[in-house]
């Protein structure tokens, strides 16, 4: 009996430790999803892929990628992460995707280099020269960093180094075929199962010098997708949606200090003009055209106060317009002239109309309770010698005239209302 009680809890240990030793055995692959340009949101996401696949010890991370381009400095952040991996980082750029200007650098820097049949590579020619002002030598200083620092990455990948400095010098790009061919990526691959099917067996070299062989057979995928906070700051520093915000900061303010105490617009415009200048301060901008929205949005309060039968309204708009166009200093990073030229007509009527109404509510003269029996016409029931009776909105009242003496009959004009007595003036002489 003994020996049979032995044998169940042998038994029953086996099959509580064999699974558990098959699923740590089990390989697991990170795949991140990276689409859009390329700002600081996308490289700490990258970053936080990346960190967490080294953490659970994953045998590879994905990263599929699908990006026009962005900015350098987030850029050269992915890449230096990508360097820096204690894990073989994959990118795989899937179908109807490509790997653009700054998609490039991210795609060589890659321990392997992997797309999917028409799908393209390159252009990586820096974008933000165009701009007036930037002299030749300077152009050239910044065309020859990219191209030695494209070089020393594909080089360290061991890749084409002559085709990456052409994407830089003459914005050469490549669909998949060729450049594979050129030695500019390793693997071609239908999809994420074909591509894990190539992957299998795979090694490679991390900076450390370790060399890792990547075992996909039977790997289980993860996929580690943005976070909600990740989602929604990078949905703001959507260049589109960084202007809408500026635009509803300041008519948020603007409608607050005009009739103060109304508390949500000054609440709402502030976080909106917060937001902005968060998400402004990842993009690349003109400050020429910070200024001149600033400056629009000053005629339209003149507008208010000042007659200008629309000029000043006229150039609140032609101020909003060429700030807006040149807000963005990146082909990468436009905003779209339909935004603009929504915003800046709700500007202008919300301008002209609700902040216009607001004021002239404000100018109004009271037209309920004591305060507004200023400036109305009595009658003197008595004779005003100072003090006297009146008679105004069909009541009597106790008056006090400022100087002189009015007899029974004639009018005067109320200047003040003091508890139950009225101080009041000569009609003639109270400009009426």
């Amino acid at each position: 009996m003994k020996k049979f009680w032995l044998f169940f809890l042998t038994l029953g240990l086996l099959i509580l430790f064999i699974p558990g030793e098959a699923s740590a055995a089990t390989p697991q692959v990170d795949v991140l999803r990276v689409e859009g340009t390329i700002n600081p949101v996308l490289a700490g996401y990258i970053d936080r892929g990346i960190r967490l696949a080294e953490e659970d010890g994953a045998t590879a991370c994905i990263i599929e990628l699908d990006t026009p381009g962005g900015l350098d400095s987030a850029m050269r952040d992915i890449v230096q992460r990508i360097l820096e991996a204690d894990v073989p980082i994959v990118v795989y750029v899937p179908p109807g995707s490509r790997a653009a200007s700054a998609g490039a650098f991210i795609t060589l820097a890659s321990h392997v280099a992997a797309m999917s049949p028409g799908t393209e590579i390159g252009a990586a020619h820096p974008v933000a020269l165009g701009e007036e002002g930037i002299d030749e030598t300077m152009e050239e200083k910044v065309v020859n960093d990219a191209v030695a620092y494209i070089r020393s990455i594909a080089e360290l990948r061991d890749r084409n180094a002559d085709w990456a400095e052409a994407a830089v010098r003459e914005s050469k790009s490549s669909p998949a075929s060729e450049a594979l061919d050129l030695g500019v990526i390793d693997i071609v691959a239908d999809n994420l199962a074909n591509l894990l099917i190539q992957l299998d067996g795979w090694q490679v070299t991390l900076l450390s010098g370790e060399e890792v062989t990547i075992q996909t057979e039977g790997a289980a995928i993860r996929y580690n997708d943005m976070g909600a906070m990740e989602r929604f700051l990078f949905t703001i520093a959507d260049p589109n949606i960084a202007y809408i915000l500026l635009s509803l900061g300041m008519l948020g303010i603007m409608l607050e200090l005009f009739n103060p105490g109304t508390i949500f617009p000054g609440v709402v415009g502030a976080i909106c003009l917060f937001l902005s200048f968060y998400s402004l301060g990842m993009l690349p901008i003109n400050y020429a055209g910070v200024l001149l929205i600033v400056l629009a949005f000053g005629l339209f309060v003149a507008e208010v106060f000042i007659t200008s039968h629309g000029l000043l309204a006229l150039g609140g708009i032609a101020s909003l317009t060429v700030g807006s166009l040149i807000l963005m200093g990146s082909p990468f990073f436009q905003i779209n002239p339909g935004v603009i030229a929504g915003v800046a007509i709700v500007a202008t009527l919300f301008v002209v109309f609700v902040i216009g109404a607001i004021v002239r509510t404000h100018r109004m003269r009271q037209q309920t309770g004591r305060e507004a029996m200023v400036g109305m016409v009595a009658v003197a029931r008595t004779t005003l010698d100072p003090m006297g009776t009146v008679f105004v909105h069909g009541e009597r009242w106790e008056a006090l005239l400022d100087e002189g003496k009015v007899e029974p009959g004639e009018e005067v004009v109320i200047t003040r209302v003091e508890g139950l007595r009225l101080r009041v003036t000569k009609k003639n002489k109270g400009g009426e």
